[in-house]
């Protein structure tokens, strides 16, 4: 591990005499090239380079602002004061190219509206441009890749400030799995659960109950609810009436929050908390719902009909096996079985423990559920630091 960061520093030094001068290159042929590097097991050129885009870009927009600050400070543009519009006829009636330069590669990044034609708040939208949030991401990527979680931490945090700027406005989230998944790597149990309880607030409105969701039943068209209502019904359809009902009666493909759900559902399942089953529930139906849209999609004139029916579905299809491995998909049943018995629903949980009993690909999760069925008791609680 020493060694990474000695050869950082050897090659920063054999580089930094050549980098009194801007590199030719654009800050983002460095980040890609320093991806391409990071693919290849390269980390220590691959942090060179994602140090060199971040110092490029920086150095970009400090010299537009720097440009923008000239010209606002001319006589002729003090006279006509903030009005962005007006300023900008002038600089086009002047060629005052460097200041053109800085609007147009404003504009190009920030909405100009949101701008209220002022030149002080393009001043200061061009300050802020001089971040560069997915650099901050992938030097964290290789601190985590080289074992630095530390390091990684801090990036991961310093990028997901920097939120704003990210050109692709949905990777906040996967920065929070990030910085939740070094807490969970940590055994940082506590910082885990606010991060990934933050997924949820932002991104899962049937949990939030902050607006309407459709339900979709069998042979019934999609119906509206209020998700309140919508969570406390699947709550009772999954106690009452057992799994093949309930993915009959809802689907809730949001597979940006599953992570978070589960995660969360083992977490407390483990300390005991009832709130688990909630969690797993959701994961739940979200595994299944994603499952069975993958497979209309391939297969249109395909049904659900019972929740062993679909299991032989799955297992005929590489892809579904591939993804019920990566969402730990019999892990995910245990412990929502688990949980719903420690709530005091032990006829639902016999029914998921005996639908894994039957299923000769779930391993450990098999042995354990064949293990409650003989002897049906509490999972234990495990103390977390």
């Amino acid at each position: 591990m020493r060694k990474f960061f000695y050869s950082v520093i050897i090659s920063a030094l054999c580089i930094s005499a050549a980098y009194g001068q801007n590199s030719p290159q654009p800050w983002w042929y460095s980040l890609e090239r320093g991806k391409l590097n990071f693919r290849n097991g390269d980390y220590g050129s691959a942090l060179l380079s994602f140090e060199d885009a971040r110092r490029q870009r920086r150095a970009m927009y400090e010299q537009m602002e720097r440009d923008f600050i000239n010209f606002l400070s001319t006589p002729e543009a003090r006279r006509i004061g903030d009005a962005l519009d007006w300023l900008e006829r002038f600089i086009c009636d002047r060629f005052y190219t460097a200041a053109a330069a800085a609007l147009e590669e404003l504009y190009y990044r920030v909405p100009k509206a949101s701008l209220d034609n002022s030149a002080l708040k393009a001043l200061e939208a061009i300050g802020r441009l001089k971040d560069y949030p997915e650099a901050e991401y992938w030097i964290g990527e290789t601190y985590r890749a080289d074992g630095e979680l530390s390091l990684a931490l801090s990036q991961f945090q310093k990028a997901y400030a920097q939120r704003e700027l990210l050109e692709n406005s949905g990777f906040d989230l996967d920065l929070q799995y990030r910085i939740a998944g070094i807490h969970r790597t940590r055994q940082e149990y506590n910082e885990m659960e606010r991060t990934l309880l933050s997924i949820i607030s932002s991104a899962d409105t049937l949990w939030t109950n902050s607006s309407n969701i459709e339900i979709q039943a069998r042979n019934v068209p999609y119906v509206q609810a209020s998700a309140s209502f919508a969570a406390q019904a699947m709550t009772r359809t999954l106690e009452n009436d057992g799994p093949s009902r309930f993915l009959s009666l809802y689907r809730y493909d949001n597979n940006r929050v599953e992570e978070a759900h589960r995660l969360l559902g083992f977490y407390y399942a483990a300390s005991g908390r009832p709130s688990a089953q909630q969690h797993l529930t959701f994961s739940f139906l979200i595994q299944n719902s994603i499952i069975i849209s993958e497979i209309i999609r391939r297969q249109y004139d395909f049904t659900f009909t019972t929740f062993d029916a679909l299991t032989e579905e799955i297992n005929s299809r590489p892809m579904l096996l591939s993804y019920i491995e990566e969402v730990e998909y019999y892990k995910t049943i245990y412990y929502l079985a688990a949980s719903l018995y420690r709530n005091g629903k032990s006829q639902s949980a016999n029914g998921l423990w005996t639908f894994l009993a039957g299923q000769s690909q779930a391993g450990e999760w098999r042995t354990r559920s064949l293990n409650q069925l003989r002897s049906p008791r509490l999972e234990p609680i495990v103390e977390m630091p």
